[in-house]
């Protein structure tokens, strides 16, 4: 008896020990995942939620110098894919805090939170410039830190331009895509945001507009001011009051 006693004891022990060596072991490979791609997913909470980041410069077709810091968009695509198939992740909280970028790649990745069913949140900390306006207004809510900016501008190109009608008109339809998706995805007017754009005399060498946290709320751009426990609060709300829908709906099925 006291044998069968003494080997229960060592089982638990042993099982107990195989659970805290896997959860430090999975420290590692969270911080490796955030060194190396941007983003985690953390299981401990109310709710699964995954975090992505967007940072520095938004990376296209051509690879930026090695000491820029830069959002690589061949990495965030196919994660967007696997959240939006992931039945765990019951949510995603977009980070932003980017000068701007690829305007083709900016949009891509906007364009994919934008047609996700998973519940999405953004949180500007820091900056939101150029393109990372689209990206900031991609989510279903959007928040902005009172301290963060975003600067609104037209479209610009850099390196050989060719002087000719067709460039300007590429730079119209490239220009008019942006608008279209930022008023479509916020409260801000196409006729405002143009306005925006082509503020002068706001920015040194430059046209457009720099919005405070505030002034991005008022002008309609941004849905609310807050921090990063408003925006994970916010979340918790939209991934709740998706499952009592699709209770309710199941319900009614269940009553037909």
């Amino acid at each position: 008896m006291a044998e069968a006693l003494n080997d229960e004891n060592e089982n638990n022990n042993d099982s107990q020990s195989s659970q805290t060596n896997q959860g430090d072991n999975d420290k590692p490979n969270q911080t490796e995942q955030i060194e190396r791609v941007g983003h985690i997913s953390l299981k401990n909470a109310r709710h699964l939620i995954h975090c992505l980041t967007i940072i520095g410069e938004v990376e296209g077709h051509y690879i930026l110098p090695p000491q820029n810091k830069t959002t690589k968009y061949e990495h965030i695509m196919p994660a967007l894919v696997a959240i939006e198939q992931d039945s765990s992740i019951e949510g995603l909280v977009i980070i932003i805090n980017t000068v701007g970028g690829d305007v083709e790649a900016g949009l891509a990745i906007a364009e994919l939170i934008a047609g996700m069913k998973t519940p999405t949140v953004s949180i500007v900390l820091g900056g939101g410039h150029s393109i990372g306006v689209p990206l900031a207004v991609c989510s279903k809510k959007s928040f902005i830190v009172p301290s963060a900016t975003m600067t609104i501008h037209p479209v610009r190109m850099n390196g050989l331009v060719l002087g000719v009608p067709q460039t300007l008109s590429y730079f119209d339809k490239m220009q008019d895509r942006i608008i279209r998706f930022v008023c479509d995805n916020s409260n801000i007017t196409p006729e405002r945001f143009k306005e925006l754009m082509m503020t002068t005399g706001e920015l040194v060498m430059d046209v457009g507009t720099v919005l405070d946290g505030e002034s991005a709320v008022k002008e309609g751009i941004i849905d609310s001011l807050g921090g990063l426990s408003d925006a994970i609060e916010c979340l918790y709300d939209l991934i709740e009051s998706e499952d009592n829908q699709k209770k309710c709906e199941n319900e009614n099925i269940k009553g037909d």
